[in-house]
């Protein structure tokens, strides 16, 4: 007869000790209550990182896709284009434009041209820039944020005289949506364009809303002698914003030696540079937090240490080395942290989730660009500071931990 015995994994002593002591009460003592004020500060600070990184990087993205939506992700002109916004023009429809759209990166190329002029009004002037764009233009990002009105509806046949404005223009010109303005054009001749207009969008980007008026390119072409085939420029959109670095130079590669491929980060650098120094902020929050929970994690260890020395003192007498009772303690202080890191994704994820669908808490638009508290939530990020979060925690609590090599068994089991 064959006995068939179930092989068993070796039982993992400290950790089972740490289990048990983990799930004792401690009542109204002293350490339940610094357990708890320790649980709770890793909570709140897991909970305050969570929500800064959301919240940083949710504006980072709010204001680089409004820049975005004024002039792409990439840009292709001649040397010779400006702060000026005006240039020589490029043929389009050349050879280099289709070999760019089978980029895999790239999402959609479209034509475009700038012209600086001027809007007056009865009682007001206002420098502009005139955006020239044609049937190929996307139109997603000024229709999510018009405001009233609607977008331009350009064909390859007829020359439209609509344009669309900024709320900041509407406000400050006091015109609106069905009303003609008069631009004015400094050049030799100087020329007027009468040009109505079809919709307000509103950004938020005073910087840039205060700038752009977007109509047909036929104009630009008319007021710069241009024939149909010369535009000012192409705008390159792609999928995915972290690729921009890469397929500028690879659109590089492509154009002819007189043309240049500029990413928005070098058409915009301010901006830009600003929105980086945001991250200085997020690093002095994350370490602030960190250690603070990672000083309330020693002081809970060090508390724990001295209430259970007649636990430790028994785990040596019966054959348990330092290692063995500094394991039964870091493991202890490991579920700790663990509770703590659960309780502050619940809180931090839950106001992610309520301030991105109901945007309670709001800003003044023209003060922070945003009407109201952006949250960028992405899993990357979360799993990151969690991580970090529990490993940096630990490794603050391995030196503290070693005073237990310094307890005498027989001092321990007598000590009241």
């Amino acid at each position: 007869m064959i006995i068939l015995q179930k092989k068993t994994e070796p039982l993992n002593t400290p950790l089972f000790i740490a289990r048990r002591l983990n799930k004792s009460r401690e009542g109204n003592s002293f350490t339940g209550l610094i357990k708890k004020i320790s649980m709770l500060s890793i909570a709140l600070g897991l909970a305050v990182m969570i929500i800064s990184v959301a919240v940083v990087t949710g504006f980072q993205n709010e204001i680089r896709e409004k820049v975005i939506g004024f002039g792409s992700h990439i840009q292709i002109t001649n040397y010779d284009f400006n702060i000026s916004y005006e240039a020589r023009p490029i043929v389009k429809d050349q050879d280099f434009a289709r070999e760019i759209k089978q980029i895999e990166e790239v999402r959609h190329v479209q034509e475009f041209a700038t012209k600086a002029g001027i809007i007056k009004t009865d009682e007001d002037i206002h420098g502009i820039i005139l955006k020239g764009v044609g049937p190929d233009f996307d139109w997603t990002f000024f229709r999510e944020r018009l405001v009233e009105g609607s977008v331009l509806n350009l064909t390859d046949t007829d020359r439209s005289d609509e344009v669309i404005i900024s709320g900041f223009m509407s406000r400050r010109l006091n015109i609106g949506t069905g009303d003609d303005i008069f631009v004015y054009f400094i050049q030799e001749p100087p020329r007027i364009r009468r040009l109505t207009i079809a919709g307000v969008y509103e950004t938020g980007l005073e910087e840039l809303d205060e700038l752009f008026v977007l109509g047909d390119i036929r104009h630009i072409q008319r007021l710069n002698n241009w024939s149909e085939d010369q535009i000012g420029g192409y705008e390159i959109l792609v999928y995915d914003y972290r690729d921009i670095a890469q397929t500028t130079e690879a659109v590089f590669d492509i154009i002819p030696y007189h043309l240049d491929a500029r990413s928005i980060r070098e058409l915009y650098p301010q901006i830009f540079d600003w929105l980086a120094l945001l991250d200085m902020n997020v690093y002095v929050i994350l370490f602030l937090m960190v250690l603070v929970a990672g000083i309330n994690m020693i002081t809970t260890l060090l508390i724990g240490v001295l209430e259970k020395t007649n636990l430790i003192g028994i785990l040596k007498a019966v054959g348990g080395n330092n290692d063995f009772v500094r394991r039964v303690f870091l493991y202890n202080a490991a579920f700790l942290i663990a509770k703590g890191l659960l309780w502050g994704n619940l809180v931090g994820l839950t106001f992610g989730w309520v301030q991105n669908h109901y945007g309670l808490i709001k800003l003044d638009q023209e003060s922070y660009y945003v009407s109201e508290v952006p949250i960028n939530i992405e899993w990357f990020h979360v799993i990151l500071l969690n991580g970090g979060t529990f490993a940096i925690c630990m490794i603050m609590l391995l030196v503290p931990s070693y005073i237990v090599t310094r307890i005498s068994p027989v001092k321990a089991i007598i000590f009241r």
